[in-house]
């Protein structure tokens, strides 16, 4: 009984982290959504991968620091803020692959894959450098 307890005793701050952890990936869900240029969501519900791909690529990126602040945060407050860096992060890598490839605009919305593929790739590249650098 006292092995049930004690690994209860973890609950509410579990409960705080994954509150905490899950309205930070709405914000950074929402925020990527209005920035960009195409419907996603819409696009989706109609079976465009590449938005599918696109999209999914995205929230990997975000996540994976999320999940490294979470593991190595010293305090919810902690988590929060540092989360916030790496969504700054995941923003600019978007801004990057924008750059790169300025016809994401058009190529996403119209299905194609490889692009869709290359900017997935960008958001998660970024998020795994990003987990990295977070890890201190």
């Amino acid at each position: 009984m006292d092995f049930i307890r004690e690994t209860l005793s973890t609950l509410p701050n579990f409960i705080s982290y994954i509150v905490v952890g899950g309205g930070l990936q709405a914000l950074f869900f929402l925020i990527y959504l209005w920035i960009t240029p195409y419907r996603e969501l819409a696009l989706i519900r109609e079976g465009n991968t590449a938005a599918a791909l696109s999209l999914g690529g995205a929230m990997i990126g975000f996540t994976l620091p999320l999940a490294s602040v979470i593991s190595h945060a010293a305090s919810v407050v902690d988590t929060a803020l540092w989360s916030i860096v790496a969504l700054a992060v995941q923003l600019a890598a978007y801004a990057v692959a924008r750059f790169v490839m300025p016809e994401f605009g058009r190529a996403i919305p119209e299905g194609k894959i490889a692009p869709a593929v290359l900017k997935a790739s960008f958001a998660i590249s970024f998020g795994m450098l990003n987990a990295a650098c977070l890890t201190y």
